[in-house]
């Protein structure tokens, strides 16, 4: 039961009863919880927006929808605010009645078919394939799966992918890398980086496989009869490098797509050709750049795409100097690919460092779509590694990184999935590794997992009360909780269907996060205050039927922290080491 689609359905006949009938309209009522509780349980703005249409100042209509609004026998009080805002007050029952359904239909609650079975392709990770996942990577991964799991959560029809970009010249420099490798090994010579290669220790093992297949074949070849193996070889070793490691967080991606067979298949070619038809590309030639002197400056002919048409600062190449394909070309026809493949939504998972990148990748697809393709992109800022509020020093064993694996060695898969979403994608992360490992309130994975533990310790001691929390608790009387720690919870569990539909609609996870340290919060100040006064414990002896509602109320808590928990991708744990 969700309290305010049941009260939208409300306003929207009463709306209707008075002669509104353009969707459009009826579309932008809302339902929502207003900013304080003193506002009562739903604020509306149906006034405001049927006043125009109905001719009538929006507070003397608020008025008349107050009058058929107290009617229906789950509202106890209506007040106008503003200049006609409607502000609802439900009476305790509706709360109660979503208690039962809870216990009636479990995890279930909280589901729905909001997203009606529609096609959403969620790119995220799609790390460059030239090493081990690191700890920058695990927050875009963590991101883009719990999404993943949110929209499935509300009934979208979800691919979870990953772009393999294994095409461009960090592919050559890995092989380049690997080889220097392989020389090592059989000439037993020190390693010899350049800058722009890749020192890590973990190339030692591609290397040594590839002396396993080729022997010393390729010691003393020119490049261009090696690079082609070794680009193959080492970057294939490379993915199966990253799968191991996702999968140490339960990520599993339905869909792999690789850059270079994007572009062997001639995409980049069909997209230009509608680009070019639908009058979006160009021969032109570019200002120089910012800051670069004109003397420098080589002015050409240039394909150019009119990215400044669709918001950015300045149109896109497509080719580079040599006439080959650039980066952005091949993005291009990628987009143009998941456009064919008749996704309805396509939402992107990029570190911070590619923001600069929306607006052209949005002219794309919105060009090749004609607008009618969504696309949502979702930066996710730096992690601050740190331990005892100091930063942990990059491993020079790794390649000069901190490896995603070490911190889940560390920490926990758990722990780091939930850190990850403590705060907004878009805002700067600190994660402390020694913080996260203490038992108390100031480390929300704790403080959350806790009341778990806690409802778990009430089953054991309900069972030594003879009480069946599987077969006792369907009839039970929730009219017999309502101090207000009681209340506090019951209206939160109410809101946890509308949390789940807000946070699929924003593309945001972390709500979910934020949603269960607010309930675990309201579990623990009520547990807190039946230590203070047994006569609000949650169990007492000489009153079965308070008791069997109060764990009543506490297995529903148990219930939707397991279905939150299940959409950040953590498991509720029974009890803490």
């Amino acid at each position: 039961m969700n309290i305010f689609e049941y009260v939208k359905t409300i306003l929207l006949d009463i709306a209707k009863s008075r002669g509104v009938e353009d969707d459009i309209l009826l579309h932008k009522i809302t339902a929502e919880p207003p900013k304080e509780d003193i506002h009562g349980d739903v604020s509306t703005n149906i006034a405001l927006l049927c006043s125009k249409k109905l001719n009538s100042n929006p507070r003397q209509l608020a008025e008349s929808f107050k009058e058929l609004l107290v009617k229906n026998t789950y509202i106890d009080n209506v007040q106008i605010a503003g200049p006609g805002f409607i502000n609802i007050f439900l009476n305790k029952n509706i709360f109660y009645e979503c208690c039962k359904n809870v216990l009636n239909i479990k995890n279930e609650y909280g589901r729905s078919n909001y997203g009606k079975s529609e096609k959403v392709n969620i790119e995220y990770v799609s790390a460059n394939p030239t090493g081990p996942m690191h700890i920058g990577h695990a927050r875009g991964a963590v991101f883009g799966d719990s999404l993943a799991n949110l929209l499935q959560y509300v009934g979208y029809n979800v691919t979870r992918e990953y772009y393999i970009n294994d095409a461009g010249q960090q592919i050559i420099n890995l092989a380049k890398s690997v080889y220097i490798r392989y020389i090592e090994i059989l000439t037993k010579k020190e390693a010899v980086f350049d800058d722009d290669l890749y020192p890590g220790e973990y190339l030692i093992a591609v290397a040594k496989e590839i002396i396993d297949i080729y022997g010393d074949r390729f010691l003393s070849c020119d490049e261009q009869n090696w690079i082609k193996v070794f680009k193959e070889f080492s970057t294939n070793a490379m993915m199966n490098i990253i799968k191991e490691d996702l999968s140490l967080i339960n990520i599993y991606h339905d869909n792999f797509v690789s850059e270079e067979h994007i572009k062997s298949i001639g995409l980049i070619d069909k997209v230009v050709k509608l680009l070019n038809k639908n009058g979006s590309i160009y021969e032109g030639v570019l200002d120089p750049p910012k800051g670069q002197k004109n003397e420098n400056w080589e002015s050409r002919p240039q394909l150019l795409f009119k990215s400044t048409l669709f918001g950015d600062d300045l149109d896109r190449p497509l080719k580079k100097a040599d006439n080959t394909w650039t980066y952005f070309a091949a993005d291009s026809a990628y987009h143009y690919d998941k456009f064919k493949r008749n996704y309805t939504s396509l939402i992107n998972v990029w570190g911070a460092d590619h923001g600069g990148y929306i607006k052209r990748i949005e002219g794309i697809i919105k060009s090749i779509s004609n607008s009618k393709l969504k696309f949502d992109v979702k930066l996710c800022q730096l992690v601050n590694l740190n331990k005892d509020g100091k930063p942990v020093k990059m491993s020079k064993r790794a390649g000069n990184f901190i490896s995603m694996k070490s911190v889940i060695d560390s920490v926990g898969a758990d722990v780091l999935r939930f850190i990850m979403l403590t705060r907004k994608n878009d805002a700067p992360l600190d994660f402390d590794l020694a913080k996260v490992k203490e038992q108390s309130k100031d480390n929300p994975v704790f403080y959350v997992q806790y009341a778990n533990v806690r409802i778990n310790s009430l089953y054991k001691k309900a069972q030594n009360h003879g009480i069946n929390l599987n077969d006792e608790l369907i009839n039970v009387n929730f009219d017999l909780l309502n101090n207000s720690s009681e209340i506090n919870i019951i209206k939160l569990i109410a809101k946890w269907p509308r949390q789940v539909e807000a946070a699929a609609k924003a593309n945001e996870p972390h709500r979910i996060t934020f949603y269960l340290n607010d309930l675990a919060s309201a579990f623990h100040s009520s547990w807190s205050l039946g230590n203070e006064d047994p006569s609000l414990r949650y169990i007492i002896d000489n009153n079965m039927d308070l008791s069997k509602a109060r764990l009543a109320l506490a297995k529903i808590v148990k219930i939707i922290m397991a279905s939150g928990l299940s959409i950040i991708g953590v498991e509720p744990v029974d009890k803490l080491s």
